[in-house]
């Protein structure tokens, strides 16, 4: 997980005891709260779309080099329970070992993708995922360089609603038209 620019840090971040996951149920609802909002913000700021436990567990995300102080293996486990039930992370294997991150839901995705796709004239017109993601044409939109796993959840959505159909999925050329 490179950084890419200068990422603000919450306060809590240089403050010891967020660094515990706290016994006080109140406190403890707090603190995971504040842990969501820096792991979706930090995944943002990174334009981080899946993360391995392991390799989060010895991130700067969890570990504040200058505190000398990381959060635990149970502690990062706890966060990212809460983000699961808030349906802001889906693991992506039965080990429970890598997870998608949705600082953008995938439906927020697809709103924002379809948009694009109507500004752009490109309504009945077949696109590859790669020219979506990748295309010259999506240089300065954020789904640029967006992760197929969550481009596809988006295009189902799409697709789901009847805006898109998707076409040749897992062969050559996987591609999309929006409707």
């Amino acid at each position: 997980m490179a950084t890419t620019s200068a990422f603000k840090w919450p306060w809590q971040y240089d403050f010891p005891p967020f660094f515990t996951i706290q016994k006080s149920l109140n406190t403890k609802d707090k603190q995971l709260e504040a842990w969501a909002r820096l792991v979706i913000d930090y995944a943002q700021h990174n334009k981080i779309y899946s993360l391995d436990i392991a390799e989060a567990t010895t991130s700067e995300l969890f570990n504040n080099q200058k505190l000398n102080r990381r959060l635990s293996t149970d502690g990062v486990n706890t966060v990212l329970q809460y983000l699961e039930q808030k349906k802001l992370i889906e693991f992506t294997d039965n080990g429970r070992t890598r997870f998608h991150i949705f600082w953008r839901r995938p439906d927020v995705w697809a709103n924002m993708i379809y948009q694009w796709a109507v500004e752009n004239a490109f309504l009945n017109t077949p696109l590859t995922l790669y020219e979506i993601t990748h295309g010259d044409d999506t240089t300065n939109e954020s789904f640029h360089n967006l992760e197929r796993e969550i481009l596809m959840k988006a295009l189902t959505c799409l697709e789901d609603q009847r805006r898109a159909q998707l076409m040749n999925i897992g062969g050559d050329n996987e591609g999309v038209k929006f409707v």
